[in-house]
């Protein structure tokens, strides 16, 4: 039964040495220095002369020896009672030279021929009447020092392999030592020890016992006086170099092994439990011991690992239901609706394993909206691109031939539409990164038995990037077309623009307060020829004022209130720097706070000669028509008088050019600008020269509350463009690829057509599954195997 029971582990060590099994087997590992006989005690114990001999490094790949007791003669072969049989090769070989030149034309094919060392293993199985059935590894002999091309890392390569092997709990460590060396330096003790610190199953062998110095003898260390080992030490005696250069056969060797013992003064009380045979059947009886106590051991490995080869061929599926095309048919569309599942839940935030590093699904979507798009409106200046020349080419063209009294409204449509445009890229650019996410949360749907599937998976892929593409256009031509609606009708009676702009109108034409001037007289000369009223004053300050401070009589004359309350303040010069384009705060404070200086129109308390500084004065003066006539004290004041509009005709030597082109005419010294043959040339003229030195205030005054009103509309617009596209894109994109994305998939791939091609698998996953197939079989065999044995007659 014991035999069995080796014979039973060599049959599970072939089988999972073909398959790539993870079950330890009880095996006997041979360690020990270079040349120091452990190839010579494998010889030995087989009987036969049959490894690889020479100087320095011989054996380089581990050689996991099966010896298998075989009392008769193959009936398949009953010319021969003895051979030997590589897994490598299907061969039997009656050789023992030949089985030596296979072990070194193995060696060379794997290690190569630079004294290099490999991990693969050699596995040779010898059928002999005359062995015990034992399984043996030979490893590589420890070294110190790397001689000839041998790696200059040797000595780690080889102790790595070693520890693989003698670190297995089921391994039981023959340390190999020469008993002409101090115990102390062996290095395979040493390394026995560090796996197997209460030596319970270590083995020591003690080689080259007739070569020790003449007076010496090794009876402590075999009697386990120096070093204690619970299976003890063993001596042994092997062939000299002479001996086997002589080709002293093995069987006259072991005669001399148990002569030399019997003879030994020192080792003749102990001969019985020393030399070659008596190794064997320790070893023998130790494997056998080693295997039954692992057995229960390895019987609860092989139950996990059946659970472990199950699960991971459960996920590979099962190839029996490919063959029907219900059973394809479910299997497709449980895969299709498992996907689409997956990316709704990606986008909507409840996929089960959400990234905890970094976004992912839609998280990275509501960044696009919140951060990335809103960030881009937001860096947009809605007047950036315009400059004064600008807004006072686009007021002087809306009007026409006719000279305009207030800012009109063509000319901040004719500007704010464009500005409204800048709006454009950002929002189909915010539609393309929303598309881009989805397409990437469409790529990242997967899982382990879809992965089984590369078909499958591209198509799903390209069907749900199909329909994102489709929806693209749409969602892009929406965003488009909010963009072209809020350009479409400028709406101006828009609260908050009504209220935005009174403000904005108030702090953009409000000037700079000046120092407390001394009251006007009241004048009673007739302005424009019409003699002034006193109750004008009282009709001006009765009329009602609307929200936002505008004159509920005439709510689109925001001008006419500027104007009134600029001239009320007084006019400065036309060179003066007006305000700045920027609303001040502070200004309202000013104005409330210097009411004893600055009077304002429609205030309770304005004094009654106030009433002659109306925006008709503003606009023509007392001496008449020109851009900015002031009383005669406010000229007295303001400094140089303004000069007034047109040319007199009768006295040209008196005033200089007024109108459009004052001052034109001093600016270089070109009177050919006013040729009236050379109109091209005047117009050149003008927009060659700085704008700093051609600007009015009334013009300034009309180009800061221009930038004001276009500032305050396009911030509506950029409110309602940042609420709004987000919207149309989770409408027409989002939402609908996720409502639709299932349906689409079906339609387009549930084919009975298909399903062939689309369930092909790939090669390398069928093979893996074959291998897992096979594994598991044998897992289930050698359980059977080893539930069978009868553990009470072992």
């Amino acid at each position: 039964m014991d035999s069995d029971l080796i014979k039973l582990v060599n049959r599970l060590q072939d089988t999972f040495s073909n398959l790539g099994g993870e079950l330890d087997m009880p095996q006997l590992v041979v360690v020990g220095s270079q040349s120091a006989g452990k190839s010579s005690v494998l010889e030995n114990i087989v009987g036969r002369d049959f490894l690889p001999r020479g100087q320095g490094i011989v054996t380089r790949r581990p050689l996991v020896l099966q010896l298998i007791h075989s009392p008769s003669p193959d009936p398949a072969a009953p010319s021969y009672k003895e051979w030997g049989q590589f897994l490598h090769i299907d061969k039997r070989f009656t050789d023992y030279n030949e089985i030596r030149k296979e072990i070194e034309q193995e060696t060379f094919r794997v290690a190569g021929q630079n004294k290099g060392i490999s991990k693969l293993p050699i596995s040779l199985k010898i059928y002999s009447p005359d062995v015990l059935d034992l399984t043996l590894v030979d490893l590589p002999g420890l070294t110190k020092i790397p001689v000839g091309d041998q790696p200059s890392d040797i000595e780690r390569q080889i102790r790595s392999l070693v520890v693989e092997y003698i670190s297995k709990p089921n391994s039981v460590i023959l340390a190999v030592s020469a008993a002409n060396v101090d115990l102390a330096n062996s290095d395979a003790l040493k390394l026995a020890r560090s796996v197997d610190p209460q030596g319970r199953r270590t083995i020591g062998v003690l080689t080259k016992l007739d070569l020790m110095d003449a007076g010496t003898n090794a009876l402590d260390i075999l009697t386990g006086r120096i070093y204690p080992l619970k299976l003890g030490f063993i001596g042994v005696v092997n062939r000299s170099q002479q001996d086997i250069n002589s080709e002293k056969s093995l069987p006259d060797a072991l005669d001399s092994e148990a002569e030399f013992f019997r003879n030994h003064a020192a080792y003749r009380n102990i001969a019985h439990k020393n030399g070659t045979k008596y190794l064997a059947r320790t070893l023998n009886q130790v494997l056998m011991n080693h295997i039954r106590d692992k057995l229960p051991d390895m019987k609860a490995r092989l139950n996990t690992l059946m659970g472990q080869a199950q699960q991971e061929l459960n996920s590979f599926g099962d190839a029996a239901i490919y063959g029907d095309k219900n059973q394809q048919g479910g299997l497709i569309l449980r895969l299709m609706n498992k996907f689409a599942h997956d990316f709704v839940a990606s986008i909507e935030g409840t996929k089960v394993d959400i990234s905890t590093k970094e976004l992912s699904g839609g998280a990275r979507i509501y960044y696009i909206f919140n951060d990335v798009f809103g960030h881009a409106l937001a860096c947009i200046d809605s007047t950036s691109n315009l400059d004064n020349q600008d807004i006072r080419t686009a007021i002087r063209n809306s009007t026409g031939p006719r000279p305009s009294l207030f800012v009109p409204e063509s000319a901040f449509d004719l500007l704010v539409k464009p500005q409204i445009k800048l709006l454009e890229s950002p929002s189909l650019r915010c539609v393309e990164l929303v598309y881009e996410e989805l397409v990437k949360i469409c790529h990242n749907c997967t899982s382990a038995e879809l992965e089984r599937f590369p078909r499958l998976h591209a198509q799903l892929i390209e069907c749900v990037s199909e329909l994102l593409r489709e929806r693209l256009g749409p969602t892009s031509e929406y965003a488009q077309s909010l963009i072209e609606i809020q350009a479409a009708y400028i709406n101006t009676n828009h609260p908050a623009f009504i209220s935005g702009s009174a403000a904005a109108a108030q702090a953009a034409t409000s000037p700079a307060p000046k120092p407390a001037q001394p009251s006007r007289p009241q004048s009673n000369e007739p302005i424009n020829g019409v003699p002034a009223l006193e109750d004008e004053d009282e009709s001006s300050t009765d009329e009602p004022v609307g929200a936002n401070g505008v004159l509920s009589r005439d709510a689109r004359s925001v001008s006419s209130t500027v104007h009134d309350r600029t001239r009320v303040t007084g006019s400065p010069a036309p060179t003066a720097k007006a305000s700045s384009s920027k609303p001040h705060p502070a200004q309202g404070h000013r104005h409330s706070s210097a009411h004893s200086q600055v009077a304002q129109p429609g205030a309770p308390g304005t004094s009654p000669h106030s009433a002659r500084e109306t925006f008709l004065n503003y606009f023509f003066g007392q001496n008449g028509p020109g851009p900015i006539a002031g009383s005669t004290v406010d000229r007295l004041h303001a400094g140089p008088a303004p000069m007034p509009t047109g040319r007199d005709i009768s006295n040209a030597e008196t005033t200089g050019p007024t109108g459009l082109m004052a001052g034109k005419r001093t600016l270089d010294g070109n009177n050919a600008a006013f040729d009236m043959k050379s109109l091209g040339k005047h117009i050149e003229a003008i927009s060659s020269s700085e704008p700093g030195s051609q600007i009015t205030l009334r013009e300034e005054m009309e180009t800061s509350l221009i930038r004001s009103l276009i500032a305050s509309y396009f911030s509506i617009v950029r409110q309602s463009i940042q609420d709004l596209v987000p919207k149309a894109i989770m409408h027409f994109l989002v939402n609908y690829t996720s409502q639709q994305v299932q349906n689409r998939l079906v339609a387009s791939l549930y084919k009975p057509e298909l399903f062939a091609d689309l369930l092909n698998e790939d090669e390398a996953l069928v093979a893996e599954r074959t291998r897992v197939k096979a594994l598991l079989d044998a897992y289930k065999e050698a359980f059977k195997t080893l539930s069978e044995v009868n553990l009470k007659s072992i």
